[in-house]
């Protein structure tokens, strides 16, 4: 019997949109039969700005006991799913730090052959999700990593309209995360399972 797909979902998220994406995602995963750990990234940013936005400041109690990413984490997966809100289109500097901790796995070439996708949300409609998504993809290449969109492989997809990744316009908190998005999240999940099951059976019997 094979064994399960292995599936970091390694994230961060302010205010919760992307912390709810990444709940879908892994629910998704479990259902298609991986082994999903959630893992959040570390928060950088000073308590006094975490205590001025009252969203941040309940999302971050809220997932007060919610395990951080180590680089362990990366080495474990077969699979990766990032997500991360838009900062001036590309990734947040906390996603950024952690996989800037990353050179000594990448080194070992413990980073590569793996499976990985991404995920976003910005403020707006075009407000950078397309470019956060390419931005982060640019450093899976130097992984060595095998990208995994889901591009237009469920009719689903034109109606959310991204191939790059899921991604959710939040509106400053006014646009909760919705069906469509949730519906994205379930498709990305399964493709990134099913590919990352595929190339463990090949490598497996090779």
């Amino acid at each position: 019997m094979s064994t399960p797909v292995k599936l970091a979902i390694v994230y961060y998220s302010s205010t919760g949109t992307i912390s709810t994406i990444a709940q879908e995602i892994r629910e998704a995963a479990e259902k298609a039969g991986a082994e999903v750990r959630l893992r959040k990234v570390a928060e950088l940013a000073p308590q006094a700005a975490i205590d001025s936005n009252p969203a941040w400041a309940a999302h971050a109690a809220a997932t007060a006991g919610t395990a951080e990413a180590t680089p362990e984490d990366m080495e474990w997966a077969d699979a990766v799913i990032f997500g991360s809100p838009t900062r001036y289109g590309n990734i947040s500097a906390q996603l950024k730090q952690f996989i800037d901790t990353l050179g000594g796995l990448w080194a070992e070439g413990k980073l590569a052959d793996k499976v990985y996708s991404g995920f976003a949300s910005s403020a707006t409609a075009h407000g950078g999700q397309e470019s956060t998504l390419l931005a982060l993809y640019n450093t899976i290449h130097h992984f060595g990593g095998i990208l995994v969109a889901p591009g237009y492989t469920d009719p689903s997809k034109f109606a959310d309209g991204n191939p790059y990744g899921t991604s959710h316009v939040d509106a400053q908190g006014n646009n909760p995360v919705d069906d469509t998005t949730r519906t994205a999240a379930r498709v990305q999940a399964e493709r990134v399972v099913k590919i990352a099951a595929a190339l463990k059976a090949g490598l497996a019997g090779a």
